[in-house]
């Protein structure tokens, strides 16, 4: 069983927290069960970013759910990567979007969604969702009919 051990650098090692926005500090490994469609869930409850207009610090509830094929993310680069957005100006659709996008390049998902609770700033919450099924598989399909029937809540 490879579970591509001798190449993850970040796991059983002490944490160097990166400065900026850092997609270089994602990795995968492979999948035991590509055989099979299952989810994988993460939440990240302490997301944090910082507002490119103002400085101020966004915060939100990050959930990554998605649908495997030959590659996952290892956990503790992706919260070492979710940590990299802490000094990061961009505007929350954007941080969804950009967290979809490099997890895509990372791992070729199936299917893959992101979607961003960010706590009220203002008196407005804002709740971007995003997601990518592989086109031209039941995923696009997949894809198209979640983001028709979304529902924040």
């Amino acid at each position: 069983m490879n579970r591509d051990k001798d190449n993850l650098q970040a796991l059983g090692r002490k944490s160097q927290i990166p400065d900026n926005y850092a997609p270089e500090v994602l990795e995968a490994f492979e999948n035991q069960h590509p055989e099979r469609d299952y989810w994988v869930q993460f939440n990240c409850p302490e997301f944090t970013s910082l507002c490119p207009i103002t400085g101020q610090p966004d915060f939100a509830e990050i959930k990554i759910l998605y649908i495997p094929d030959r590659r996952m993310v290892e956990s503790k680069s992706l919260k070492l990567y979710l940590f990299s957005f802490r000094n990061h100006g961009d505007f929350h659709e954007d941080c969804v979007n950009i967290i979809m996008n490099d997890l895509i390049r990372l791992m070729d998902p199936r299917y893959i969604e992101v979607v961003g609770l960010f706590v009220p700033r203002g008196g407005i919450s804002i709740y971007p969702y995003a997601n990518y099924g592989r086109p031209g598989t039941k995923y696009e399909q997949m894809a198209e009919q979640r983001l028709m029937n979304y529902s924040c809540r």
